[in-house]
């Protein structure tokens, strides 16, 4: 059994491999050739609205139908107010346990308001670090915890203002990673290389389609000459699927040539 957590905020290429393994049970390494068969079971885990986000494009349908096999639909921490205290005594005895305290004295009447009247956005996971927190620094297991500090960041010299780093500037534009392929000047030069500032003269019209054609297939081999000839690696240079970089090789014979 495989847990995934904020299933939500998976990349589209990561979803689309968790589809493949779903649907045939098999995957492909980093750098391999050859599928290797799984036998696993999935639990996800998110807090988004999932089947909105399908609705909108921004998670794979296909995926979400072939996770949704069964769904639990976990209330809020603020619903369940009976839990919390619950949960932070057990979070606390064991960060006093971490600390090596011999005992945890509890939580003082104060303390206990303060987590009760709490509206948890963060849930379970901002309820245990909250707690955590507060154990480690009252650091005294022989008093109960009494001060609950919700916003670690509260402080009288939190800055007002944003302030703006080099960082944070304006960044100098980079060079663009591919040219076009080369024009019909630079072959009968003898100049392989593509010019920066490329241009393509117009006067008697051209083949879109064949300079585009030309254009994918220098491309892929360079993209493919750059990875050494992974075509795994390649179709991630490109941000391709793998079946994609499959499909434009097998439209341009690259396949074959690849092979011989």
């Amino acid at each position: 059994t495989l847990f995934l957590d904020e299933l939500a905020n998976t990349p589209a290429l990561v979803q689309e491999k968790l589809l493949r393994v779903i649907e045939y049970g098999e995957f492909e390494r980093v750098g391999g050739s050859r599928p290797v068969r799984v036998d696993v079971r999935l639990v996800c885990a998110t807090n988004e609205d999932l089947p909105s986000m399908a609705d909108n494009g921004e998670f794979r349908a296909d995926l979400l139908d072939r996770l949704a096999f069964d769904v639990i639909t976990l209330p809020p921490m603020r619903e369940r107010r009976e839990d919390i205290l619950l949960l932070a005594e057990h979070f606390a005895m064991n960060m006093a346990r971490e600390l090596g305290f011999e005992l945890f004295s509890g939580f003082s009447e104060k303390a206990k308001n303060t987590l009760l009247d709490y509206h948890w956005p963060g849930n379970v996971r901002e309820l245990k670090n909250v707690v955590e927190r507060s154990v480690y620094r009252t650091n005294n297991p022989y008093v109960p915890v009494h001060h609950i500090q919700l916003n670690p960041f509260e402080s009288a010299y939190r800055p007002t203002q944003r302030i703006k780093t080099r960082a944070n500037g304006p960044q100098k534009p980079t060079e663009p990673l591919v040219t076009p392929p080369d024009t019909a000047d630079n072959k009968e030069t003898g100049n392989t290389s593509s010019p920066a500032n490329p241009s393509i003269d117009f006067s008697n019209g051209v083949d879109f389609k064949t300079l585009a054609q030309d254009f994918e297939v220098k491309l892929i081999k360079e993209a493919l000459s750059a990875s050494q000839y992974n075509q795994k690696k390649t179709a991630d240079l490109l941000n391709l699927t793998y079946h994609q970089l499959r499909g434009y090789m097998k439209k341009y014979q690259l396949l074959e040539s690849q092979q011989g």
